[in-house]
This record gives C-alpha cells, sequence and structure tokens, in this order.
C-alpha cells in the first residue's frame, strides 16, 4: 500500500503534535492522603476505612464527611471538581473533615450493610456528617447545594462553604 505523498506532508506534522500533546490522566491526588479519601472503590470495606477516618477525626479535633457515591455518578464528579478547583473550599473541607468515600452502585456494590445505618440516600453524592466517634450529625442531599437551574450544572460555592461552616466542630476556626 502506497500513501500518496501529499497525505504524509499533512499527517507527519498532526502526529508530531499529537505525540507531543501533554496527556492528562485526570485529577491529581494527594500521595499523602489515604486511598479511603480519594476515590470510590467498590472493593473498599467501609467499616475497615470508617474506623480509620475516626481515628484520623478523633488525633486532629475534626469531622467526619461520609461522601456517598461513585465513578459512574456525573454529579459527584462535579462536586470532587468544585473541591479540586477551588482552594478555599477544599481547605474549609479538610481544615473542618476527614472526607471518607464510600462506594455505591446498584451493579457492582452497594454496602447495603454499612449505609443501612444511615438514613436513606435519595440521590448521588450523599454527605454524612459525623461526630468524631462516629455519630451521625447529618445527612445532607447534595441536590441542595446545587447551583439555580438557570446559572448551569454544577454545585454552589456559597451553599457548599455555609454547609461545611454549619458543620464545622465547635471552637474551630472554620
Amino acid at each position: 500500500m502506497t500513501i500518496p505523498f501529499a497525505r504524509l506532508l499533512f499527517a507527519a506534522p498532526l502526529a508530531g503534535l499529537l505525540l507531543a500533546a501533554p496527556v492528562q490522566a485526570g485529577p491529581v491526588k494527594d500521595p499523602n492522603a489515604p486511598a479511603w479519601s480519594q476515590v470510590f472503590d467498590p472493593a473498599r470495606n467501609p467499616d475497615v476505612d470508617l474506623q480509620a477516618a475516626l481515628a484520623e477525626a478523633q488525633k486532629s479535633n475534626r469531622r467526619v464527611l461520609v461522601d456517598v457515591g461513585g465513578d459512574w455518578c456525573i454529579w459527584c464528579k462535579l462536586l470532587d471538581a468544585k473541591f479540586e478547583q477551588e482552594a478555599n473550599l477544599r481547605q474549609l473541607r479538610d481544615r473542618n473533615f476527614v472526607v471518607l468515600k464510600v462506594h455505591y452502585d446498584k451493579k457492582v456494590n452497594q454496602n447495603t450493610a454499612f449505609l443501612s445505618r444511615y438514613p436513606k440516600v435519595a440521590g448521588y453524592p450523599h454527605l454524612f456528617v459525623l461526630d468524631a466517634n462516629g455519630a451521625l450529625l447529618h445527612s445532607q442531599n447534595t441536590g441542595d447545594l446545587e447551583l439555580p437551574a438557570d446559572q448551569g450544572k454544577g454545585h454552589d460555592s456559597a451553599k457548599i462553604a455555609a454547609f461545611l461552616t454549619q458543620w464545622a466542630p465547635p471552637g474551630r476556626n472554620s
């Protein structure tokens, strides 16, 4: 098979551009943070992870923010992106909460036993706030943290900040 010279002249520079372009592998995760705080992993045991999160919360005088969702969930990705893109929200969250991501998927792993301890979830992502001993303080439908429909698809930074501030441990400089 022969390739016409004109096509080679066009294809060679294009191939060079494609090969030289940086590849984005997805969001950058904190290499020092535990895996249970960074990804919705269907293989993880949320009971074991919760014990680790509670130990960290007790040690650091924070609460636990249980984030229930999955990598299939566009709203989960939007909320994660909001924290990745807005340092002030990420810092407010991380200063006051230990994040525990719990995977939910109708097909792969529903984590039924773990989630049965908490109020029924209406949609995903869903947030539970626990004190450092594991007691449920609040169940948050993240639909209430979304932008008004006329402002696009995503979560409202002011609503997220208000939620995080309201449920931060008492006496902490939120």
